[in-house]
This record gives C-alpha cells, structure tokens and sequence, in this order.
C-alpha cells in the first residue's frame, strides 16, 4: 500500500509504501512531548516530493537520527537513521499520514528513556 504524507502546512509532502503492522510509542524526552507514532521503513521506501533543502533537521542525544521538520509549520513528519545493522531507514510519523487512524493500530510501547 502506499500512503501519502506531509507536515501540516503540505511544505514538506512525501510517500511512503508498505503496511503497517505495528507503530511505537517511545516515552524519552522527544516523542513523548511530540506524540509521535513511529513506523520504521527501509529507507526506499520512503520518496520524498519535497527537496531535503525546503526541510529542517533536529537531531539530539546521540544524533543518530535526522528528524525532518518544516521550518513553517514545524511538524516532523518522519525522521532519517540508520537500522541496528546499517541499512538507512525512515522513522514515519503515522499521524502525519492521510487516512490512517492512529485508534486502529497496533501500538508497542517503547522505553525510551533508558536509551
């Protein structure tokens, strides 16, 4: 399936494909104050409409992952890392995905905090 996404201006508009099977919930400083739902998608996945150059980046605590927001609106729609292993991926906010109701999915909660 491929969904489309963007932040909530539609400056930052992109798709991703796959189903999603589960979500996580991670409670450390960041997500829990942001709400995010994250899927986790190989990186090809995720094709971006906007260039990276209309998008801003935040990263902390060990800067591993690029989290994309628009310098607009400032909703995070998705951020950029790499797996365990190496392979890139993408963290996508599920909320930030048109007709997917965050109620719906599975949802693992994840302890962020003792990272």
């Amino acid at each position: 399936m491929t969904y489309q996404g963007s932040c909530h201006c539609g400056r930052i508009a992109f798709e991703v494909e796959g189903d999603i099977d589960e979500v996580m919930e991670c409670n450390c400083s960041h997500c829990s104050r942001k709400g995010f739902l994250l899927w986790f998608v190989p990186r090809e996945q995720l094709h971006q409409k906007t260039p990276e150059s209309d998008q801003a980046t935040y990263t902390f605590n060990k800067h591993e992952i690029k989290h994309q927001f628009c310098p607009d609106c400032g909703c995070q729609p998705f951020g950029l890392g790499q797996m365990p292993d190496g392979p890139p991926l993408a963290a996508i906010n599920v909320r930030c995905l048109e007709g997917v109701e965050p109620a719906e999915l599975t949802i693992k909660q994840v302890d962020g905090r003792s990272f």
